[in-house]
């Protein structure tokens, strides 16, 4: 058996490799995505005071440490069951909506994008951002960069920072909203929805309109059949701050929907010796390995899941897209995986729409965001939808507030036997007896976990027994002697 190695991975965050094993005549056995790094949050906040984790939390990753610092801090406020007052949720979640656009646009353009507008076998060294404006102009590529500077702009005036923010405090925010901050914000809200939009028409004109495109979209290799879940509001649309988390099964079926402490009543996680990645299952059906179709316990949660679990959108460009959408792909759920990207740009839309409403609230600017707890700490979940993602923190407490166990189910990490899937069927579909193994062929098998925008920094969660360990010793001419493992 032979193995081909995609080490490492491209255009992600955080490190990675894909393992092929080809058989004998040329077919794929099998393919595994390896992820060669732990984070240890879950064990770095034992012993700390629960009011510090919100600025902690954040510290996990660079990449969305808002997702961190929301999630943690509504965890943080349900340990101290204290409501936090409604200025402080709408700019929490204002917040929020800026990051959505810095977050998705990143994936698309930098991360995604050069497959479609470069083509997936351009060659290796112009499919990256650079060789993306190249392509599109820099005109284009110069506002990109502008919009999400702008994104990160608005985060410094609504909560001071746009990377590892401090700003959530147990029972609101640190600071409100002042009425100088908030008209900066309402003039820069427009660029970023007219951004939104431009995104939209790009993707219309470089991929829906080229047929290429469109049939590797629509077509089978890209293709998975799970359950879907994502957080809705009271009106089941997409909400990505509050609601309840709603699951449907393979037909789109509402399955069941929970409030953050019953996350666990509905989702298990687990261990594979060879990951240091959880798979999250639903619960009640028990785990069954790696499989797909109905009845299966794996579900997907990120931006086409989170549409497929919704009624719809609570904007309304965003919802006109999002009937545009299902439309074109014939109807929801959509098991289409590379329907994500779209369904990403859909979302940026929405939050730049939610955006708007929200800076011209009349209570925006109210000073009293904040209410102090005055109960004794005890355990809280606290769960928002991550850009990658239903993000879920749990923590608990003795009774002076220092946490004693703390777990995490992020984003991606609900998305680790999905991506697993999708890198094998990509690879069996692709790699066929008789054909080169090219590099472009290999970019394609990487597509199938890009499209998931899978943050590896902080899906790791698992500590699988022991750390592998491979030492070579070479001499003095780099010729291989011997080879040690553990």
């Amino acid at each position: 058996m032979k193995r081909v190695e995609i080490d490492p991975i491209t255009r992600l965050e955080g490190h990675g490799k894909i393992s092929i094993f080809i058989n004998d005549d040329g077919s794929v056995e099998n393919a595994y995505l390896q992820i060669p790094e732990l984070r240890g949050f879950e064990k770095f906040v034992e012993g700390l005071p629960v009011e510090e984790i919100p600025r902690i939390m954040p510290r996990i990753c660079g990449v969305c440490p808002a997702a961190h610092h929301m999630a943690a801090a509504k965890a943080v406020d349900n340990v101290f069951a204290v409501d936090i007052p409604p200025v402080a949720k709408k700019l929490r979640e204002l917040y929020y909506m800026a990051h959505y656009i810095h977050s998705h646009s990143a994936h698309f353009y930098a991360l995604a994008a050069p497959d479609f507008v470069l083509g997936p076998d351009a060659p290796k060294a112009q499919r990256n951002v650079l060789g993306l404006i190249a392509k599109v102009g820099l005109e284009l590529g110069g506002e990109v960069v502008r919009q999400r500077a702008v994104a990160q702009e608005i985060q410094i005036l609504v909560g001071g920072r746009a990377t590892h923010p401090v700003w959530c405090i147990p029972g609101g925010v640190a600071r409100a909203l002042s009425e100088e901050n908030a008209a900066k914000v309402r003039e820069l809200a427009a660029g970023q929805l007219a951004f939104a939009e431009l995104s939209l028409k790009l993707f219309n004109d470089l991929v829906l309109a080229n047929k290429t495109y469109l049939d590797l979209i629509m077509g089978g290799i890209f293709e998975q059949v799970t359950n879907y879940m994502g957080l809705v509001d009271e009106n089941g649309q997409v909400n990505f701050y509050h609601g309840r988390v709603r699951v449907v099964d393979t037909e789109g079926k509402e399955l069941f929907t929970y409030s953050e402490p019953e996350y666990r009543d509905y989702i298990a996680e687990h261990v594979e010796p060879w990951s240091y990645l959880k798979f999250p299952f639903i619960k009640e059906r028990g785990w069954k390995g790696f499989v797909e179709g109905a009845g299966t316990p794996l579900y997907q949660a990120n931006p086409l899941p989170r549409l497929n679990a919704a009624d719809g959108m609570a904007t309304p460009k965003a919802q006109a897209e999002y009937e545009k959408m299902f439309d074109t792909v014939g109807g929801k759920p959509c098991h289409k995986l590379m329907v994500n990207h779209w369904a990403r740009l859909v979302e940026i839309l929405y939050a730049a729409e939610r955006l708007i409403e929200l800076i011209n609230d009349d209570e925006i600017t109210d000073p009293n965001a904040r209410i102090i707890p005055s109960t004794t700490p005890r355990e809280g979940v606290g769960i928002v939808e991550a850009p990658r993602g239903t993000l879920t923190h749990h923590y608990w407490t003795d009774e002076n507030g220092i946490v004693t166990k703390a777990n995490l189910i992020v984003g991606t990490t609900n998305n680790n036997a999905s991506i697993n899937m999708a890198v094998k069927k990509a690879a069996q579909n692709l790699i066929k007896p008789g054909g080169e193994v090219s590099d472009g062929l290999l970019n394609m098998v990487e597509m199938a976990f890009r499209l998931y925008d899978p943050c590896f920094s902080c899906a790791t969660h698992s500590l699988p027994g022991q750390m592998p360990l491979t030492v070579e010793i070479r001499d003095h001419e780099g010729s291989l002697l011997n080879v040690v493992s553990r």
